[in-house]
């Protein structure tokens, strides 16, 4: 979930006004985006599991006629100091009106999902991108391009910058996005994903593009 692109793949847009500190601005708090109605969901019959080869050229043929794609990862907890985390274990990809969970047990799958990582002139975004990027490198031997870290662009507004999926729709949308911790650090090496699990995934990726399409896109 913590993944952000080396410069020269960095597909953020370029401030305006650089040299001017933006004013610092802050989200909703807690207490008041509980208050808020829930934020929509993509329903579980517009997410697809992809765990084998044909499976995933089927998602890469729908995914590479966009432009945007929102982006996320999974991974298996770790439990102790030393643990080396092997994930990510699950990749997720999401248009406006369908979303993919990759699973990377397949070596097919794993490959295609390479490829769509690194598919150029292709904006990947998401939230929290920042530590996993070597993961991914081990991963799939590739760097990914086009990563945008949104929060990059909530902090060129003025937002602090660690703003994270769930401030942002409370703030774009007015919204409250749901996220469990039981499913969050539930076991996403399992080769068998619960609906939970996978609504959980899909709408963390889905959510991303949604503030990516009602901020980078439409605002200057």
């Amino acid at each position: 979930m913590n993944l952000t692109a080396p410069p020269s793949n960095d597909a953020r847009p370029t401030p305006s006004g650089q040299g001017r500190p933006a004013a610092r601005r802050s989200t909703p708090d807690k207490a008041r985006i509980e208050r808020m109605p829930s934020f929509e969901r993509l329903p579980p019959e517009k997410i697809r599991l992809v765990s084998s080869g044909p499976q995933a050229e089927q998602a890469m043929s729908a995914l590479m006629a966009a432009r945007v794609w929102g982006f996320d990862t999974e991974s298996r907890p770790t439990f102790f100091k030393d643990q080396t985390p092997d994930g990510p274990h699950v990749v997720q990809l999401a248009l406006l009106e369908q979303a993919w969970v990759f699973q990377l047990h397949d070596p097919d799958c794993l490959a295609i999902v390479s490829q769509l990582l690194a598919a150029p002139g292709i904006v990947k975004a998401g939230f929290g991108l920042r530590e996993d990027h070597k993961h991914l490198l081990r991963k799939f031997g590739a760097t990914a391009q086009g990563l945008l870290d949104l929060n990059h662009e909530f902090a060129r507004r003025g937002y602090r910058r660690e703003i994270g999926v769930r401030d942002a729709i409370a703030e774009t949308f007015g919204r409250r996005f749901i996220k469990s911790k039981r499913i969050a650090t539930s076991n996403w090496s399992s080769r068998t994903l619960s609906e939970a699990q996978l609504v959980y995934a899909a709408n963390d990726a889905w959510a991303a593009l949604k503030v990516f399409t009602a901020t980078v896109v439409t605002q200057p």
